[in-house]
């Protein structure tokens, strides 16, 4: 409960000063506090109307518990104050000669013949009281005015690191704030230098298979052999189509048949007419000719069995997609590992392209086992980024193991690519940074 002025400070102005000082000291609210200046300024200066205009509105008035929004008083002390407070903010007396023609016709239904007008930080306390006041009278209300914001700022909802930055900067000097040192810490903690490092899809590849292409141009026939399956050297892998290559090769053999029967006919003929003996040289190129064509149909039939050249693990598709298939020379069929020669290759994307010097650190963690990385070092990264079946861009890493492993060549999973050390700031705002320029175009 905020107390009344006692008989000895009314009749002492510097008393009455202390008195409401303890009074806004000890207020627990802020609407204590309104109502303390209207009603308990009195003693200071013998008003008959007081009102406390902040942030726009009517706050508090003398004599009421709650002012209505609505009262025509109310609406005339809203333009009074906004009037008011477009001019000089510094405490002075007013009379109805000091407003607008409008609102000084009012003066009289609502207040006395004199005013004071005392400017607060976001609004203003107006007095109306039927004696003017004198200097040091507003010295005195400018003074309590005065400690009762600081009253006011006191209560203001504030949190507990606001309560903490103000007791701190009350009593040290900016260089041994706790906000100063906070400040400080975060800085260095920003520059504390950590790992980058990227996600990217990895999987487990051979290091270097030996690759079995297409020795001919053909239509494949059959597999002797299944995906992952152990090979030895020699051993038969998959046959073309033979019926258009045997066609081929007896085709070309007919066609040396004949240059050689007109290779003899020519020679019996020339033994008497000249003119035949002038074509045997032609016939003999004809036969030449008819014999390498014969020769190499008869190696493409013979190369159109295909065995391993080394002993491995055979890594290709479904050999039912292959059956059928017109392929051409040189194209890829399946691949040949030797077991153990395994690296790990990921496919880092453009977005998250950053430096890998040659032996950084992966880690792939495969997703039929995620809780034992394997552990790898950069071998080497693509210059150019390649397409990926997704439609993305992305840069081929090749990383080698540091020991072996049991894990099979194909399995999938996440690799984790380490490259330099940089500060922490950047680790934690590379990324949005990146965002923000391909969005807004920095």
């Amino acid at each position: 409960m905020v107390e009344r002025l006692t008989p000895a400070a009314a009749a002492n102005p510097l008393l009455q000063l202390l008195t409401l000082g303890r009074q806004a000291r000890a207020a627990g609210t802020r609407a204590e506090l309104a109502f303390l200046l209207v009603n308990d300024t009195h003693g200071l200066w013998p008003y008959r109307q007081a009102a406390l205009w902040q942030s726009g509105r009517v706050t508090a008035l003398s004599g009421v518990v709650e002012p209505e929004s609505n009262a025509p008083y109310v609406h005339w002390l809203l333009a009074v104050a906004r009037h008011l407070a477009e001019g000089e903010q510094t405490a002075r007396a007013l009379t109805a000669a000091d407003l607008p023609a409008p609102m000084a016709a009012d003066w009289a239904e609502w207040w006395p013949t004199h005013a004071l007008w005392l400017p607060l930080e976001d609004g203003a306390l107006l007095l109306a009281g039927d004696e003017p006041a004198g200097p040091d009278v507003v010295a005195v209300l400018a003074e309590w005015l005065h400690a009762w914001q600081h009253a006011w700022r006191a209560l203001q909802p504030r949190s507990p690191w606001q309560a903490l930055r103000r007791a701190d900067s009350a009593v040290r000097p900016w260089w041994k704030r706790r906000r100063t040192a906070l400040a400080a810490a975060l800085l260095l903690l920003l520059a504390v230098p950590v790992r980058l490092s990227v996600l990217a899809p990895g999987e487990l590849v051979p290091a270097k298979p030996v690759v079995v292409r297409a020795p001919v141009d053909g239509v494949l026939g059959q597999f002797q052999v299944q995906p992952n399956q152990v090979v030895k050297a020699g051993q038969p892998l998959f046959g073309f189509d033979e019926a258009s290559l045997a066609a081929h090769r007896q085709l070309t053999a007919q066609g040396l048949a004949t240059a050689q029967a007109e290779y003899r006919q020519q020679a019996q003929q020339a033994v008497s007419d000249t003119r035949s003996k002038a074509q045997l040289s032609a016939l003999l190129g004809k036969i030449e000719e008819r014999r390498a064509e014969a020769d190499f149909s008869r190696g493409q039939l013979e190369r159109a069995h295909v065995v391993a050249p080394q002993d491995g693990i055979v890594l290709f598709d479904d050999p039912s997609e292959w059956i059928g298939k017109p392929v051409q020379t040189g194209e890829r069929i399946l691949r040949i590992a030797t077991p153990g020669d395994i690296e790990v290759e990921a496919w880092l994307p453009i977005g998250d392209a950053i430096e890998l010097p040659e032996g950084a650190t992966v880690e792939l963690y495969l997703a039929a086992d995620p809780l034992t990385p394997i552990t790898a070092r950069v071998r080497y990264v693509a210059f150019e980024a390649q397409a990926r079946p997704d439609g993305s861009y992305a840069y081929r890493v090749r990383a080698q193991l540091q020991q072996p492993v049991a894990q099979r060549v194909g399995l999938k999973g996440t690799a984790k690519l380490s490259g330099e050390r940089v500060p922490l700031a950047f680790w934690l705002l590379r990324r949005p940074w990146a965002t923000l320029r391909q969005t807004l175009g920095l």
